[in-house]
This record gives structure tokens, sequence and C-alpha cells, in this order.
């Protein structure tokens, strides 16, 4: 029988529950996917402690890479066998054993192994969407970035430097600072030691960013918008120290006729061809070895609770993921 992680109350990391239990069989448009490999999210812990609505008792995870292993009636795009991976669709991608619709699933070329796949595709099409379709960078540009030495972040300094845009990472010690830069940061900023905002106008020549990238919320909402330019845009897509809430319009005038925005992937990736089309992209640079993927923590399934613990206290560096 397969096993999973499985939740039946809202909580921290000791909810998690490591069970056996049987998959529902695919319905005429959905598939199993036997995963090989698990990708860990900062949105897993937001649907574990109840951020995000979650229907209990539930399995939890939303990315992972595998093989299919068996098609409803009506798939016809995937067969078994098929190398793919998933990064949308139902909770439940802590497990040996997936259910989801086949339009959650990309292809898999063989450039890309499962491992680089689980851990770097809901992190890249964030990078891909960030970069590629809000930013629509022409190259030159000099952007703020917070948590760069993150999962997100250590894609995000890549992509970035191949468009030609200078990122400026903000990090949480020294060591994370020299892994950015190596990553392809053009500045990094450690939160912990330095001044944010005299080091954004020191860095820009006191012009500051015409982008601010933050995924961290509460803590940094007041700091990423002191260091937007003047009719800038401040793209908020994350949640790591608490939701932004009680925000004054107001200020987004005082600050210089700024603009906010609050993406999500599903709002950029909805449609099957728009998300295939973003993974596309993704894996030709992973394939190509022009992004890295850097897998720094591998945890058997059964550990996910000390692998969110990890993740939710900035211990981690790169990309964590589970192995069934």
């Amino acid at each position: 029988m397969p096993t999973r992680i499985q939740l039946s109350r809202h909580g921290g990391p000791e909810v998690l529950e490591y069970a056996d239990f049987t998959p529902p069989a695919p319905g005429p448009r959905e598939v199993w996917v036997r995963n090989r490999a698990i990708g860990l999210n900062f949105i897993d812990i937001y649907y574990r402690d109840g951020l995000y609505p979650l229907n209990l008792p539930s399995g939890l995870g939303s990315e992972g890479a595998g093989e299919v292993e068996a098609v409803g009636a009506e798939v016809h795009e995937f067969r078994v066998g098929d190398r793919v991976a998933y990064c949308t669709g139902p909770q439940g991608a802590y497990a040996e054993l997936h259910c989801l619709p086949a339009d959650c699933l990309v292809p898999l070329p063989e450039a890309v192994s499962f491992e680089q796949a689980a851990a770097a595709l809901l992190k890249g099409l964030t990078v891909q969407y960030l970069l590629r379709q809000i930013g629509r960078f022409q190259g030159g540009e000099t952007v703020l970035f917070h948590a760069a030495a993150g999962g997100v972040g250590s894609l995000a300094c890549q992509w970035a430097k191949l468009l030609g845009v200078k990122l400026i990472g903000t990090v949480g010690s020294a060591e994370k600072a020299e892994r950015a830069r190596a990553l392809g940061a053009w500045a990094t900023i450690d939160y912990r030691r330095e001044d944010v905002r005299a080091r954004v106008l020191e860095l820009t020549d006191g012009q500051k960013c015409p982008v601010v990238f933050d995924s961290v919320g509460k803590d940094t909402w007041d700091i990423s918008l002191d260091c937007v330019a003047r009719r800038g845009l401040l793209v908020s897509f994350g949640n790591a120290s608490g939701p932004v809430s009680g925000v004054n319009l107001g200020i987004l005038a005082q600050k210089g006729s700024l603009f906010v925005t609050r993406p999500t992937l599903s709002g950029y990736a909805d449609t099957p061809e728009r998300l295939r089309a973003m993974a596309a992209e993704l894996f030709a640079l992973l394939g190509s070895g022009q992004l890295q993927v850097d897998i720094a923590q591998r945890h058997p399934l059964r550990e996910a609770a000390e692998a969110q613990r990890a993740l939710a206290a900035r211990q981690t560096v790169g990309s964590t993921i589970l192995l069934p």
C-alpha cells in the first residue's frame, strides 16, 4: 500500500502524519503519478497552518515529478510510463502515488532529472512569471529581490543575470550573501547587519529600484515600499513572515505614485497551454545548464515535518526535496 503525509487538523509540523493510504482511482481526465521526487515549498506550510483553506483530513503538497502509472479514459496526451512533473492541482504530492488532473501535468524532458524538476518547477515557474511576464525587462534595470539565497531567489539570481538585470539580493548571513553573488546577484545586502533602505540608495545612486520583489511579507513591507522608485512596482508574492494586512492605499501616493501587485502562479499559468509553455522555457534553461538548481537538502518522505521546521526557521539554502 502506498504511503503519504496527511493531516487531520491545522497546526505546526507536529500535525503531519506518515501513514498508508488508498489513492482514488483516476477519473476520466485524471492520472496517477508515481512520484520519484517531491518538492517542499513555503506554500505547503500555509496550507498546514490554515492560512490557506484546506478540507480536512487531507494530504499535503503540490509539487512532484515521476512517471505516469495510470490514466483515465479521456486522457490522450499522456501514456503510462511518461516522465512528467507538476506543481498545481489538488493537495497530496507528499505521497508515493498522487492522483491529479492531466491538465496539471507538464512533460519532463530526459535532460532534466526527477529531482531537478521537483526542486525547481514551482520555484522556476514563479521566477518565470516574475521576470518574464511581470517584469518584462529590457536589460540594465536594477531590482531588489528579498530572500535571494532561498529556493526562488537562487533561480532568480541566475535568470536575472541571463536577462541582463542587476539584481540586489537581501540575505541573512555572509554565507548566503556569498552564495547569492556566486549565482549571479549583482549585489547583496545582509539585512541582519545592514540598513536595507540606505544600501539600496547607495547602490542605485539615490534612484531606488523600478521593481522590488518581496516574498517575505509583513516584516519587509515598509522596507520594500521605501526601496521602490517613483512610479515603480512592488511585487508582493509571498508571506514568509506573515501576511501583509491593513494596507493604506494612500501610502502609495506618498511614496511616489507606486504600483503594487499580489500575483500568484495560478493567475499566470491559468491554462494548460500557458503552464506547459512556461515549463518548457524553464526546462530548456535547466537542461542546457544555463540555470542550475541547488538541492541543498534531501529528506525521506517520513521526515516531512522536520524539513518544514527547517524551512520555516530559514535554516535552509537553495531547494529542499522529499524522497518517497
